[in-house]
């Protein structure tokens, strides 16, 4: 493909994005994914520079641009380079008219851009948002450690227990040891929430929101299999993908349980007051995972914001029923708008008599409000608001 044709190809996919993020379709990835394999014709090379076009132009653009074409034009503002390749070419873009529309840049969409600025989020922090993550690993305390692992490039390692770091676009899961369950892909600071939890061999531990099970296999790790570990979620298809991780990492779950929204107790009954920590990894914005998923910027509005946080309240008040005495309950989001962090855990302390807040103490990150927060910028992960709370 020629330069101009890779541009005028991005433009296409950009369009179908902006359509997918408008109907809340198929995420970036899937769509660039699944026109790769039906477009064979298209190179590695090919794929790649279409692949960095995309991207780069997603994260130029703060509101959802009108057309891919001009949320091109937006990246050319940063790379006039990229001009040159609006020649009419053959498979290549039109060239530019005067006055043609160009997409508003800026870090989000302006409602949401103010409520990360009322979240203490600043111009540097809002913009680490939208740099490119690096490419983090948790080796598996289960089968290998760390400071002995062998691979074919040596990570640096992170301030969590058992974390190292490759540059972007690493293909760890190639590797002999992710195929044999030595290692998972986690971001940094997800490690770090899920070392939050403080779990020990013997204790009785539900992830109520296990998702695919990626902290729920941390948490194995950190109490050996020795304890009682409860995976649960809404999600069935999520879930189901748990029992195939859980046996390449050795890990062992005492039960994966189904919930029903709305009446998770039922089915989670037998654990109710019993364990000794429940970690609420709430679903929520995401906001704090933009330097993955640009796009999500887009996909995001204040009536769908107001149905996550009433669903994160309800998830914390299940998660509170589960906590015996003197357990502890650890709310986590990748969000960095308060309504989603340190606006809940101040609701929950308000509804819940005697429960307390305690700095988790971690290596990275800063207190907020009743809580804790890692951001991009301040300490190179995703964002995180992590919150210990503890049953009277």
């Amino acid at each position: 493909m020629t330069p101009a044709a890779r541009v005028q190809t991005a433009a296409e996919l950009l369009d179908a994005i902006i359509a997918a993020a408008l109907s809340q379709g198929a995420p970036a990835d899937r769509i660039l994914s699944d026109w790769f394999r039906t477009n064979r014709f298209a190179g590695s090379k090919d794929r790649q520079a279409i692949r960095e076009l995309v991207y780069r132009a997603i994260r130029a653009c703060g509101p959802i641009p009108q057309t891919g074409r001009a949320a091109l034009l937006r990246l050319a503002e940063e790379d006039p380079a990229l001009l040159l390749q609006f020649d009419g070419s053959r498979y290549g873009p039109p060239p530019i008219e005067e006055g043609e529309l160009v997409a508003e840049g800026g870090v989000a969409p302006g409602w949401l851009a103010e409520r990360l600025a009322a979240s203490d989020i600043g111009d540097v922090e809002a913009q680490a948002l939208l740099h490119r993550a690096p490419l983090d690993i948790r080796v598996n305390a289960l089968k290998a450690d760390r400071a002995s692992i062998a691979l074919p490039l040596e990570g640096e390692p992170l301030p969590s227990q058992q974390g190292l770091r490759f540059p972007p676009g690493t293909p760890v899961e190639r590797w002999d040891a992710f195929a044999e369950g030595l290692m998972e892909v986690q971001d940094g600071g997800s490690q770090l929430a899920c070392e939050a939890v403080a779990a020990q061999p013997g204790e009785t531990v539900i992830d109520l929101c296990a998702g695919a099970g990626g902290k729920t296999l941390a948490l194995a790790a950190a109490i050996r299999n020795q304890g009682t570990l409860i995976a649960a979620d809404t999600d069935r298809a999520r879930l189901s993908r748990l029992a195939p991780r859980a046996e390449r990492a050795s890990a062992e779950i005492a039960a994966t349980v189904l919930l029903n929204p709305g009446r998770e107790l039922e089915a989670l009954e037998q654990w109710r007051g019993a364990a000794d920590a429940v970690l609420v990894d709430a679903p929520c914005s995401g906001t704090g995972t933009w330097r993955r998923n640009p796009e999500a910027r887009w996909r995001l509005d204040p009536a769908g914001l107001a149905r996550l946080t009433a669903l994160q309240q309800h998830v914390m008040d299940v998660a509170a029923e589960l906590v015996k005495p003197g357990g502890r309950l650890i709310y986590v989001t990748c969000s960095l708008l308060d309504e989603e962090g340190a606006g809940q855990v101040t609701a929950f302390l308000t509804r819940h008599a005697g429960w307390r807040a305690g700095q988790p103490g971690l290596p990275l990150g800063q207190p907020h409000g009743a809580g804790w927060r890692l951001t991009p910028a301040h300490d190179r992960t995703d964002g995180f608001f992590v919150a210990q709370l503890s049953k009277p």
